[in-house]
Parts: structure tokens; C-alpha cells; sequence
């Protein structure tokens, strides 16, 4: 059957071409002249001409500003310039293709019924480079080889093939292996399980009295992984603190995090800790869900589909909870993007290239969708450079008592959404390991692609499910498959289901394929029989799979078929609870104090740190994400009167709610501070995040939390002395804020091996997201300067400090404890949040990165206003960093009442708003103009 190649091209210079070109200056190839891109689509199928041109004009082109050409493949006449260089890329055989599933589907809504099977790539035409360096330039910016393949001059694409799963199943005998013999086969298959766990299972299977299959022991290893269970987090840890005497903590989750929580009990609390997602209330009505993820270890290997699938599992967290997606968020974490390849370990893609595949990831899925990214932060460190970080954040909406968690023996065991295939497979083990320089050959299949219009498909069929009753449990099949999905949600009650009926999209897949498979898309419910024929038809209206694979049986019993025959049977109660518990040992270590502080020149210094990559304007990405689309956001993430300016948080007004009541978000990182000392940085994280809502307006007595800890490799002492740390650090914020934590994750062993035996490791990490509740969205306060004449206070207790500061980042090191937190803040916040419902400030912006210097220029360009600053003029008052504090914009008609209710708190008074656009400190003038160029320097 004939395969004919279409190439389209822009009519004007295609905006990429640019991007290309300046990717690959930055990564050395400084010779070359120009990149121009075009796509590919290759279609097989008996198709006539006019069936050609009408593909071309009709799906394949915008005719207002791209141009097509086609010929049969084999006797193609796309023809270059001469002197140009062709590379073409495609996807490697078995990957998901969504584009290309869709041009099908479309072909044939066109009545182009011939078309059979499509394939899409991309064809570089390359110009000023020598020949030699083609494959060097493909390999580290044309083409990522985990997924896809490339060729100088014309490739072949790669079709699906007719699906059907091998059926080959594998028996592993393990009752009579030796110790040694135990973490061989842990490695081989890369369970990740140490000796301890393995013999657990050899326990098992002798008291069984028989040995496993495959099947079984894969979804040990999945449903036992890093990732699924938080088994660190769940230790028992012995903690040395160097001080000639030891204590024990017997579950991190317990002690520090689900006890701050429940010692709190706010009332306002629906669910946290036991879900997809955490739960609070809104109103008499809704609920709002709220849950962040990391998807770190795929980003690293393939940035766009890791941070792509990243968004659009955290997505199906919130559809798990039962609520309707409102609004993302997203904090990456990337190496220096001007380090040179000689400076990155072996393996390892470039910070750069990383950065561009994250962004372009995180725009392509909620984009798509139609969910707005409202709040984020992107910082740089050496110590990502392996490792990037992609928190992927994602808060939803739903009626009160909608959400149903009861399966009942005889529900039909239903798999809605995209189809199963080799993509993901070992997800949950590979996010629990330790990458190195082969990372990328082995762990190809761990990558997973995704298909965001499947997912809107998804969220429209179970809103509307919930809405009329048609399920009784339904959770995300994420991590571990559907031996995760399936297994968890028939933990307290049994199921039988047969893995032949799984619908499948890649060829050849093994049994423990399809079951461990983290194919993208995919929801499990539990569906009563006589509302299944309900759900059909609504799933055939948003054209939606339902496949039918089993049933909740009532024996407490995991067992699974394929095509009849067993291939697992297994106890519940060991699958889910006999899971030894691990013992380990920290050491916490004194973090070191030297003072080390000059008098600085306050211009140089200052425009120096408004251009750090950690506090320039992020406008450049934050314009590719859609943060207005539902039409809800009403505080967006860039504001002031250029629309340049950094929001503290975002306020949405949930659409379809009544009243003026919003939720606001945002989030609170700093792993500088982690480097110094990780208790004090907790503190410092969960601060920021309940300071940055509170700055727009939201109630401090109504904030949740989350936390996202990104670690090294706890097995170290030290490494895990720190993580214990920022675990009590948590703990005391949360009471002292009293601001209960809803929900969390942890992504462990993000570090890098290289070739040499050196060890990469992040700087501990720990991200915050709080969600605030603001009772009148027009009532709620933005940072940029508003009127001339307009007094400037610090409010809060000022004590700023050097540990950690982006002073450091910015001139050199810089030694100091890193900043505390004081028991007065709390009273400092409720009575700000007074303030602003009284209508008192102007602008309120928190004093966080760079100081109070950074965060008056950020309130000048943010109102393209000037401001004059008289006290506080040091070079610590300035560029030290502090907790608890603001700056707050008060008109002269307000000041009285201000400081009557602030006369038991800190506050000062420091400034004035200017009608010239200059900021001056002291003596020091800095025009406007200065700083906006600074802020805006390109990251």
C-alpha cells in the first residue's frame, strides 16, 4: 500500500526556526548559520489525488500561512537547497503517536475513509555546519533517542501494528534462592526492593508453598516501590545528632506531618492524607481538591513527555477525587543553562534542552485542555543539572458529598480512557532509583507519552458520572498501572479481572506489560451492572473507551487472568500491608555560621540581583501558558500596568460559585536555605507560601498546605539527617501557623551517578503549596505601586540575615544562618488580613529573594512609579533575607487607622511612593528605566 510523505512549511520565517538556532548557539554550535523546521506527516492508504489535496487543505495546513507538498514516499521529490544538510526525526516503533491517531479520525470524519495508518515527524534543513557535527547537533537538540530515531536525508516512519499481547508468562523461583541470589533478581528486574524486602517475598512464597510469576512479583515491586508506598517516610529512623545522644522516629508521615494535621483539626478539613488529592471546603456547596506532584526522573530523560504527562497525571489525581479541574501549577527546578557539555556528566541532556522540552510540556497539556496554569516559580542550581526538578500542581472543584470511596462485591471493575501500551512500564521502580549515564538506554519504556485530548474526554465523561451516581470508587491508574489502580481499590475487598479484555495500542506485550503499564488517559471505577449501560453511552458521547475487565469479588483475594489462566492470585493482606518496615539512620550535623559581609555599591549590587535567573521576570514562559482560560482568574500571575510584574499568589473565583468568595494559591521554595540548614528552610517555605497569600488578601486562619520533598538518596546518613530536619520543620510551622497539611509526596534518590563514580546530587528541596480562601475577590490587594504620594511600611518583624540569600548567588559567598521565624508573625498576618478587608493598603508585596531592595523595584515596575526609601539603607537592610515581613503601600487618609491596629506589632515606616519613576536609597538613584531592563534579562 502505498505511503505518501506530506512536508509543511511556514509561508513566513517559522517562529521556531529562531528558537532552534538560539538552543544550539547555546550549546556550542556557534558556526551555525540558520535551522529551519517543517513537520512531517506520512499517510498510508489508496488515496487519489483530490484525496491528497483535500487532506493538505482541509487537516494538514493552515492555507492562511503554511504551504504543503507531498509525493509517494519512495519516490519523494522534497527536494533542499543544495547546500543545506537534512535531518529527518520520527518517533521509534511503539511509541504513542497522538497526532498521528487523530489524523486518522479525522481523515475519516472527512469522508477519506482509505486512509490507514499515519506517522508524524519533523525535517530540519541545516545551514553553516560542518558535516561532522550533524550528528552531534542531532543527538543534543534535533532528537531525544529515548524516543526517537533520526537520519541525514529521508527516514522511514514507523507504523502501528495489529495489537495482541504475547500471552507469554514467566514462573520466577525464588523459594530457594540465597540472599545474594535475591538482589540479583531485584536488579535484573529492577524491582529496586533491598535484601530485607526480597526475603519478605522468599517468606512469602515459602509459606505459599509455591513460586511466582512474573506477573505477581512485578506488582510487588511496583505496589512496594519508593514512589507508591513512601517507605522512607514510613521508617523507623534512628537519629544521631551528634551530641552523644540518639531518639527515634517512627514514621515521618506520623510524627511530624499527619500529626500537625490532626493536633490542628480544623474544622474545615474534608479529607487529607487518604486520597488523590487533599479536600477542604469552599462553601455550603463546593469543595475545592487540591494535589502537586513531582515527575522528576522522566523529565531528566524526556523533557517534554515528562513534564507533559507529569501535568496530566496530576490532573487525574484531581478526576479522582471526583472534582472538576480549575487551575495548574507548576515549579521546575533546572540546571545553569550556560554550563558548558564538558561540565555535564556523561548521559546527561542539557540544562538548556531540559528547560525548553519542561516548558514546552507543561503549555502543551493544560493548554490543550483547556486548565489554567495560574502559579508557579522556576529556579536554577548547579546540583539540577542531572536532576531537574517538574512539580506539577493541580486544584479542582465539586459539589460537597459527591465523592464516593465504596466499592461492593459484584461492581464491574471499568477502565475509561486511553488504551495500554509499552510506555511507563516500571514507572514507580524507576522514579525510586538512582539515574547514571545509562539511564536513558534502559529506562525508555519507564517514559510515558501523552495524549491530553483523551484526557478532556476523560474529565467531561466522569463529572457528569459523578453528578448522576453511575460509580461507587474511582481512582487514577498512575503509577504501577492498573496493578496499582486496580489493587488498591480492591485492597479491603478482593477482584477478579482478566487482563485479555484490556484494550491495547502497542503489539507483543507480555502479561505484567499490560498490568504494570503507566499508559497515559486511563481512570478505574467501580460500576454497579445496572449503570453500566448508562455509562456506555455517555462514554460513546465523548467518544471515550470503556473497557469492562472484571469484578470486586468479596474474597480479599488479588487474582488476574490472561485469556483464562491465573497469572496472579495473591493475599491481600501481604500484598498492601506485609511490606517490612525499613530501618535507618540519620545524622544531623551543626549547620556551619561564618560572617563574611562588605560594603556594597547599592546600584551594581541590586541591578546585579534583579537580573539572577531566580528573581528575572519568568514573563517568557509564563506568556506560553494559559492562565485566564475558564474565565475565573482574577489576580493572574504577571500584573501592573505593563502586565510585566510577579504576583505573590493567584486568586480564582471558582466559575458557577455564589458570592465573591475565591481560593488563592501559591507556593513557598528556597533550597539555598536547604543547603544551610534544612529545619530553618522548612520554616522559611511554608512561611513564604502562607505570607504570599496572605499578601493578596487571603484569611491565614483558612490556609492548607501541601509539601513536596525532593531529596537525595536517603540510605546516606547524612542525607537522610537533613530530610528529618525539614520534617520537624514542617511540623512546628504548621502548628505555629496553625495551617494544616492536606496532602504531600516525596520523590527520593534524585541524584546522578556519572561514569567516574561521582555522585550528583539536588540540593535538598522542599516546595510548599498553600491554598488560601478570600471571602470578596474584589477586595483582594496586588503588588504594584498604585498613587504618588502614598506611604511605604515594612510590616512584620524585620531581621534579615545573608545564610543562603541570593546575595551569595548573585556576588560570591556569602556565610550566615539562614533566616528564622518569629512567634509574633502569625498576629502580624491576621491583622494585615484585617487591614486589607478594611480596604487600608494600596499594595502589599512580601519581602522574600533579594531583600527589601528587590521587592521595592519589583513594586516600581510593577506600577511604572517611582519610590524613595530614607532608612534601612545598610547593605544587610537592604540585600539580606528575612521571614514574615511585607512592604505595604498605605494612602495618608489611611495611616491613622493602620497604625492604631498595628501598635501592638512591628511596622515601619520607611518610604514614600515618587511621581518621577526613580527608586532612590539614601543617596542612590536608580532609574525606572534601569530596572525593568535589569528584571527583564533573558533567563
Amino acid at each position: 500500500m502505498p505511503t505518501y510523505k506530506f512536508l509543511i512549511q511556514k509561508i513566513t520565517n517559522d517562529p521556531r526556526n529562531g528558537g532552534y538556532l538560539q538552543d544550539a548557539h547555546t550549546l556550542g554550535f556557534k558556526h551555525l548559520k540558520s535551522i529551519q523546521v517543517q513537520d512531517l506527516y506520512f499517510i498510508e492508504g489508496q488515496l487519489s489525488q483530490e484525496d491528497l489535496q483535500q487532506l493538505a487543505l482541509k487537516l494538514l495546513t493552515d492555507p492562511v500561512t503554511q504551504t504543503a507538498s507531498w509525493d509517494e514516499l519512495h519516490a519523494s521529490t522534497l527536494n533542499s537547497k543544495t547546500d543545506s544538510a537534512i535531518v529527518e526525526v520520527s518517533l521509534r516503533p511503539g511509541v504513542t503517536d497522538p497526532v498521528a491517531k487523530e489524523i486518522v479520525r479525522a481523515s475519516h470524519e472527512l469522508g477519506i475513509k482509505n486512509v490507514q495508518h499515519t506517522a508524524t515527524g519533523k525535517r530540519f534543513e541545516i545551514e553553516g555546519l560542518d558535516k561532522s557535527q550533524i550528528p552531534l547537533l542531532a543527538n543534543q537538540l534535533l532528537a531525544n533517542n529515548v524516543i526517537q530515531h533520526w537520519k541525514i536525508g529521508s527516514i522511514e516512519p514507523s507504523f502501528p501494528e495489529e495489537v495482541e499481547s504475547s500471552g507469554q508468562v514467566e514462573n520466577i523461583s525464588i523459594r530457594a534462592l540465597s540472599d545474594d541470589e535475591l538482589l540479583a533478581l531485584s536488579r535484573d528486574r529492577r524491582a529496586a526492593l533491598d535484601l530485607v524486602e526480597m526475603k519478605a517475598i522468599r517468606s512469602y512464597c515459602q509459606k505459599e508453598n509455591r513460586d511466582l510469576t512474573d506477573v505477581e512479583f512485578e506488582t510487588i515491586a511496583q505496589t512496594w516501590s519508593e514512589h507508591c508506598v513512601h517507605k522512607t517516610f514510613k521508617a523507623k529512623i534512628e537519629v544521631d545528632t551528634g551530641k552523644a545522644n540518639t531518639y527515634t522516629v517512627d514514621s515521618l508521615i506520623k510524627t511530624y506531618l499527619k500529626s500537625a494535621t490532626d493536633e490542628i483539626n480544623a474544622p474545615w478539613v474534608i479529607s487529607a492524607f487518604v486520597d488523590n488529592a487533599g479536600i477542604i471546603e469552599f462553601d455550603d456547596e463546593f469543595e475545592i481538591s487540591f494535589k502537586a506532584e513531582t515527575h522528576n526522573h522522566p523529565s531528566a530523560v524526556e523533557p517534554f513527555g515528562g513534564a507533559n504527562t507529569g501535568v496530566g497525571g496530576v490532573i487525574r489525581d484531581i478526576l479522582g477525587v471526583s472534582a472538576k479541574p480549575i487551575a495548574n501549577t507548576d515549579v521546575l527546578c533546572f540546571g545553569r543553562q550556560n554550563v558548558s557539555f564538558d561540565e555535564l556528566p556523561e548521559g546527561v541532556l542539557h540544562p538548556n534542552r531540559i528547560m525548553s522540552g519542561v516548558v514546552a510540556g507543561v503549555q502543551d497539556y493544560g493548554n490543550k485542555i483547556g486548565i489554567p496554569t495560574v502559579n508557579g516559580a522556576i529556579l536554577f542550581d548547579e546540583g539540577y543539572a542531572a536532576n531537574p526538578l517538574v512539580f506539577c500542581g493541580c486544584v479542582g472543584i465539586a459539589p460537597k458529598g459527591k465523592h464516593k470511596k465504596n466499592p461492593q462485591v459484584g461492581d464491574r471493575v471499568i477502565v475509561l480512557g486511553g488504551r495500554t501500551g509499552r510506555d511507563g512500564l516500571r514507572g514507580a521502580t524507576f522514579s525510586s532509583m538512582t539515574m547514571d549515564a545509562k539511564t536513558g538506554e534502559v529506562a525508555g519504556a519507564s517514559v510515558q507519552i501523552g495524549d491530553p485530548i483523551v484526557e478532556k474526554g476523560l474529565i467531561d465523561v466522569v463529572v457528569q458520572a459523578r453528578d448522576l451516581g453511575l460509580y461507587k470508587d474511582i481512582t487514577d491508574c498512575g503509577a504501577g498501572g492498573l496493578s496499582s489502580a486496580v489493587g488498591e481499590m480492591a485492597s479491603k475487598i478482593g477482584c477478579d479481572v482478566e487482563l485479555k479484555k484490556v484494550q491495547l495500542k502497542y503489539p507483543g506485550l507480555a502479561p505484567w506489560e499490560i498490568w504494570l503499564s503507566e499508559a497515559q488517559e486511563r481512570m478505574v471505577l467501580a460500576v454497579a451492572p445496572e449503570k453500566l449501560s448508562a455509562l456506555q453511552d455517555m462514554c460513546d458521547t465523548f467518544d471515550t473507551e470503556l473497557t469492562d475487565i472484571g469484578c470486586f469479588s468479596g474474597d480479599h483475594r488479588l487474582v488476574v487472568r490472561y485469556d483464562g489462566r491465573v497469572v496472579v492470585d495473591m493475599d491481600n493482606e501481604f500484598l498492601h500491608e506485609g511490606i517490612p518496615q525499613k530501618r535507618l539512620k540519620a545524622v544531623i550535623s551543626e549547620p556551619s555560621i561564618h560572617l563574611s559581609v562588605s560594603p556594597m555599591d547599592i546600584k551594581p549590587t541590586l541591578l546585579k540581583l534583579l537580573s539572577h535567573p531566580d528573581i528575572a521576570s519568568k514573563s517568557s514562559v509564563i506568556r506560553i501558558y494559559d492562565h485566564e482560560i475558564q474565565g475565573g482568574t482574577i489576580v493572574k500571575p504577571l500584573i501592573g500596568i505593563e502586565a510585566d510584574a510577579p504576583s505573590d499568589a493567584a486568586v480564582i473565583k471558582p466559575v458557577g460559585t455564589k458570592g465573591m468568595k475565591g481560593i488563592v494559591l501559591s507556593n513557598g521554595i528556597n533550597p539555598g536555605y536547604g543547603k544551610w540548614d534544612a529545619y530553618k528552610m522548612a520554616l522559611a517555605v511554608i512561611d513564604e507560601a502562607i505570607r504570599n497569600v496572605v499578601a493578596v488578601g487571603a484569611d491565614p486562619e483558612r490556609i492548607a498546605i501541601l509539601d513536596n520533598f525532593c531529596w537525595g538518596d536517603p540510605k546516606r546518613p547524612e542525607t537522610l539527617g537533613s530530610l528529618v530536619e525539614a520534617a520537624r520543620g514542617c511540623h512546628d510551622a504548621a502548628l505555629l501557623f496553625r495551617t494544616p497539611f492536606i496532602s504531600g509526596k516525596d520523590s527520593l534518590n534524585n541524584e546522578y551517578l556519572g561514569t567516574d563514580g561521582q555522585r550528583h546530587a539536588i540540593p535538598p528541596t522542599l516546595l510548599i503549596s498553600a491554598l488560601g480562601m478570600i471571602d470578596d475577590v474584589s477586595k483582594a490587594v496586588t503588588m504594584d505601586l498604585k498613587e504618588a504620594g502614598n506611604e511605604i511600611y515594612v510590616v512584620g518583624k524585620f531581621e534579615p540575615v545573608f545564610g543562603g540569600s541570593h546575595l551569595g548567588l548573585a556576588t560570591g559567598e556569602v556565610n550566615e544562618a539562614v533566616p528564622d521565624i518569629h512567634e509574633i508573625t502569625p498576629q502580624v498576618y491576621k491583622a494585615l488580613h484585617q487591614a486589607i478587608k478594611d480596604r487600608l493598603l494600596r499594595s502589599v508585596h512580601d519581602i522574600s529573594e533579594g531583600g527589601l531592595a528587590v521587592a521595592a523595584a519589583e513594586m516600581c515596575i510593577g506600577g511604572r512609579m517611582g519610590l524613595e526609601i530614607t532608612p534601612l539603607l545598610t547593605t544587610l537592610n537592604l540585600f539580606g533575607e528575612t521571614t514574615g515581613c511585607f512592604l505595604a503601600e498605605i494612602s495618608p487618609a489611611n495611616i491613622a487607622r493602620f497604625e492604631e491596629m498595628f501598635k501592638d506589632l512591628p511596622f515601619k515606616r520607611i518610604g514614600q511612593v515618587a511621581s518621577d519613576t526613580v527608586l532612590k536609597l539614601g543617596e542612590t538613584s536608580i532609574d525606572l528605566e534601569d530596572l525593568v531592563q535589569a528584571f527583564n534579562t533573558p533567563l
